[in-house]
């Protein structure tokens, strides 16, 4: 909660569209945790249906699709220095360190009794090494969302626009292309099997992955030479935070419906990581 409140404390003088805080209070004793208040948010969440508007427009959601890709590159060049997150995260090595980490995690569920094992991620241990031996040279540090999807934004209910970007929790410093990664990982249609989850209906109208990744091109002065490792980092590091979901159910703490659903998206996004190493995006 301190974390979130932070970043939308550092975000309310840029052109980030988000819910702007009120207050914040880091004394436990209040309630018991820290908290804080923010401004509520007059929009929808796509994955939760579209309204009449939208769902009858096919032009409308073609503009969703680039308003929220705009979004990211809104927040992909604030100096997070300036708005006093210097010591938000630690982006030395930032990227060296994503594989070992999730390798680690993976490793981690080993202690729920009765899941399978890492083998029940196919070509884990691949997907692993391509990334240790790919690892991009260099990138500029700047503020990572942490989970920048289509599920996580607010849509305007007369328009296209993005009210708000929500869920910073996971937000840290580190490399934003990241969040584009996983803006492709998680988008239908954008290579491999379809994911089960942070479905959109009616999509026609949707940019393609491809379309989105030119248009932040366009707009954002960052080096995508390397934007298919991105991909594919995103779908491993997704598909791991996930599969801890079906560990625990595996051990009776967790829903086995929901952790079943997880597993077979892991298994999916997988596959996805799978294409992307031998299907280079082209925009």
């Amino acid at each position: 909660m301190q974390r979130e409140a932070r970043v939308l404390r550092a975000l309310s003088k840029t052109d980030v569209p988000h819910a702007r805080l009120i207050a914040a209070c880091t004394d436990e004793q209040v309630m018991g945790v820290a908290f804080y208040v923010m401004e509520p948010v007059d929009g929808f969440n796509a994955t939760n249906g579209l309204p009449p508007l939208h769902a009858a427009d096919r032009s409308i959601r073609r503009e969703m699709g680039f308003t929220f890709i705009d979004g990211l590159t809104a927040l992909s060049r604030i100096d997070y220095i300036d708005v006093g997150l210097d010591d938000f995260g630690k982006p030395d090595n930032f990227l060296r360190r994503q594989v070992d980490r999730w390798r680690r995690q993976l490793a981690g569920y080993q202690d729920f009794n009765g899941w399978p094992g890492p083998a029940a991620l196919p070509d884990v241990d691949y997907v692993s090494d391509y990334l240790s031996a790919n690892c991009p040279a260099n990138f500029t540090p700047g503020i990572l969302h942490g989970d920048y999807s289509i599920g996580n934004v607010m849509y305007s209910r007369e328009s296209s626009e993005i009210k708000a970007i929500v869920d910073w929790e996971l937000s840290t410093i580190g490399d934003p292309l990241v969040d584009l990664g996983h803006i492709v990982a998680t988008w239908h249609n954008s290579g491999g099997p379809n994911l089960s989850v942070l479905r959109v209906k009616p999509w026609d109208g949707f940019p393609s992955a491809e379309e989105l990744i030119a248009r932040f091109a366009v707009n954002c002065s960052r080096d995508l030479t390397h934007v298919d490792w991105y991909i594919v980092l995103a779908c491993y590091r997704l598909a791991i935070i996930i599969e801890g979901t079906y560990a625990r159910a595996c051990a009776g703490t967790a829903p086995m419906k929901i952790g079943v659903m997880l597993h077979e998206t892991a298994i999916r996004l997988m596959q996805r990581a799978l294409y992307h190493i031998d299907n280079p995006v082209k925009f």
